[in-house]
């Protein structure tokens, strides 16, 4: 036995080897390594089979996983010295081969990051197997052998190398690494950005193990591109200088046609995939990272000359190998040579979001500000009684028609009834008023011992066959019990509300029907909100406004904070439910202070205005902003 510990300070593996505690992470290394062993034999004039296999055996608390190859193999003596630890060991470092620049570390935190394993690899007809663990003390230790041995037949097919080759087997027993579904891990290999150039060369394979019986096959893992348009190339030159000398690049842009685009993280599909020979480098949009009018935006930048930098010392690769380092001069200079080709594309995608004349929200958003719209128009008819009329040429309005002539109503707004008793609640409808197409929109609110019968949906006026009435039969179980039911036919509005009380009347009450001067009613009219939409304003229009004639409020997508929540599609993110809030309570709290103070006869009352404004904003500020925060 030839027990040894690694030569570093133990310190520094602990901290390296927390970036490898992800199985995803240590198979891209192991991958990575496998695809430059490929390289050098192919550089130097010998077929391979490019046959990368991955083993995966998962168990309830931990998991097998193997990466084989057809590749170089390595002598005794080679296999013991790549367990130094350093740059020096660094095909990518040395400028002669790809990766992802983690500078001869990467092997052995793959292993430390996920438990321990063991290194088996036939090269010249000899096998060598080197073990990887952690002693009692923590310390972390190989053990060699003390030399290789003959490679047998059954170590060949045991191994499936049928020449040269090396398999690298880890125990996957950390604690804090999680174990992955087949299929998730399948699925997130085949889309992280470091491999997405070796899938291109590569047989990459994943085999599903259990019990050491194999399950399943992956296939040869491949990056399903979206479908898009090319803006850029593909391989357009393009060129940059550092200390008077010329590098060139070969750019390809593209923009995603009818796909959402993964923004950041190592299954990143937005951005420009930085090439180096093979080596991948980075993922990004360099000047134009994370601006609006980028997210469909994507492609691959290839220089040749970032690895041959690399090689000669220079930091292209960020501390934390994380990506370029857009500190280093040569980078920066590649870095502003790239944002200059690609700013045509990313200014028209970012003009073309200044001109969407319509833009869309998700199904939810819309029923949250559906059910908001509801409220603020049932609070503008009964609160304050606006209900707004059709404008007369001139811009005024005419006059309100009395209650009985309104299209949608209730025989009374207020049900206020005993225990135990059976009531009607009536709903009269004109339909003549209404389009032959129009539907009956009905909300019923109630607690349990409310009982009203039929159960009714929505139903297309033409079903009612010309009655004027539509009818529940009603009652309540208890004192305290209540409901409310809300009908809506386009624009128009009605609602009423019962209350079961213990000392009610057991008679129904009719209310007299109003003479004299027209009242605005307090239970049904025409929506003040019916609606909102996403309009092209221009640009020098305030972000929301409210449209008397529509009876809507439009938010402007031409207005800057709003453009940086509509996508390139004209589909208004979730995330930004919160700006919907301060847009809806402004425009809501405006026209209502606006139509309450033109009743009472001060309209030009500027202070008043601001005062009533406030008053309103304080009574609903925070109904407005709970509807859009329910999920």
């Amino acid at each position: 036995m030839a027990v040894n510990a690694i030569p570093v300070d133990q310190r520094v593996i602990d901290i390296d080897s927390r970036r490898f505690a992800s199985i995803e992470k240590a198979l891209v290394e192991l991958i990575t390594n496998s695809d430059d062993s490929y390289a050098r034999l192919e550089g130097a004039g010998v077929p391979v089979s490019g046959k990368i296999q991955i083993h995966y055996e998962r168990h309830r608390r931990g998991a097998l996983v193997m990466v084989g190859d057809e590749a170089e193999g390595m002598r005794f003596a080679l296999a013991c010295a790549i367990l130094s630890y350093g740059g020096a060991h660094s095909p990518l470092a040395r400028g002669l081969g790809g990766g992802r620049g983690f500078f001869g570390r990467g092997l052995k935190q793959a292993v430390f990051g996920l438990g321990s394993g063991w290194i088996e690899t036939i090269r010249d007809g000899r096998l060598s197997r080197i073990e990887l663990f952690r002693g009692e003390q923590g310390e972390y230790l190989y053990d060699d052998g003390g030399q290789d041995r003959i490679a047998t037949e059954r170590d060949r097919a045991r191994l499936a190398i049928a020449d040269h080759g090396t398999r690298v087997a880890i125990v996957i027993d950390g604690t804090q690494v999680s174990i992955a579904q087949f299929a998730a891990l399948v699925q997130a290999l085949a889309d992280n950005i470091y491999l997405r150039d070796i899938l291109r060369r590569r047989q990459v394979e994943l085999v599903h193990l259990q019990d050491g019986v194999e399950i399943e096959r992956s296939g040869p893992l491949c990056f399903g591109e979206p479908p898009a348009i090319v803006l850029l190339g593909p391989e357009l030159q393009g060129q940059f200088q550092h200390e008077r000398r010329t590098y060139t690049f070969a750019l390809t842009l593209k923009r995603a046609l009818d796909a959402d685009l993964t923004p950041r993280g190592d299954e990143r599909t937005n951005g420009l995939l930085v090439l180096a020979g093979t080596a991948v480098l980075d993922c990004q949009l360099f000047d134009y990272e994370n601006q609006v009018g980028t997210e469909y935006l994507f492609g691959t930048v290839r220089c040749p000359a970032l690895a041959d930098m690399l090689g000669q010392g220079v930091a292209v690769i960020s501390d934390e190998r994380a990506g370029l380092n857009l500190k280093a001069p040569f980078v920066a200079a590649f870095a502003r040579a790239v944002s200059r080709m690609i700013a045509p594309c990313v200014l028209a995608e970012q003009e073309k979001l200044n001109h969407i004349e319509r833009a869309t929200t998700s199904g939810r958003t819309a029923h949250m500000i559906d059910h908001l719209l509801q409220r603020m128009n049932r609070a503008a008819i009964h609160d304050f009684g606006i209900v707004p009329s059709p404008p007369l040429e001139g811009g005024a309005h005419a006059p309100v028609p009395e209650d009985e002539h309104a299209p949608l109503r209730f025989s009374t707004p207020f049900y206020y009834r005993r225990p135990e008793h059976l009531f009607h609640v009536r709903l009269l409808v004109d339909a003549a008023q209404f389009d032959a197409d129009a539907r009956l929109e009905l909300e019923l609110t109630h607690s349990a011992g409310l009982k009203l019968d039929p159960v009714r949906s929505d139903i297309p006026l033409a079903d009612l066959c010309g009655a004027p009435v539509v009818e529940w039969t009603a009652t309540g179980a208890a004192p305290g019990d209540r409901g409310e039911i809300l009908a809506r036919v386009g624009s128009y509005l009605a609602w009423c509300e019962i209350v079961i009380a213990e000392h009610a009347s057991t008679h129904s009450h009719h209310p007299r029907p109003h003479v004299g001067h027209a009242r605005p009613p307090r239970d049904h009219g025409e929506a003040l909100f019916a609606g909102y939409a996403f309009r092209y304003l221009g640009k020098d229009a305030d972000r929301a406004v409210y449209s008397p004639e529509e009876r809507i409020i439009l938010i402007n997508t031409a207005a800057p904070t709003v453009q940086l929540y509509v996508d390139g599609r004209g589909s208004f993110r979730d995330s930004a439910r919160l700006l919907l809030a301060e847009l809806f309570m402004d425009v809501i709290s405006d026209e209502l202070a606006r139509r309450r103070l033109a009743k009472a006869g001060q309209a030009t009352d500027v202070e008043a205005f601001h005062a009533a404004k406030r008053e309103i904003i304080r009574r609903y500020g925070s109904d407005i902003h709970l509807s859009f925060m329910g999920g």
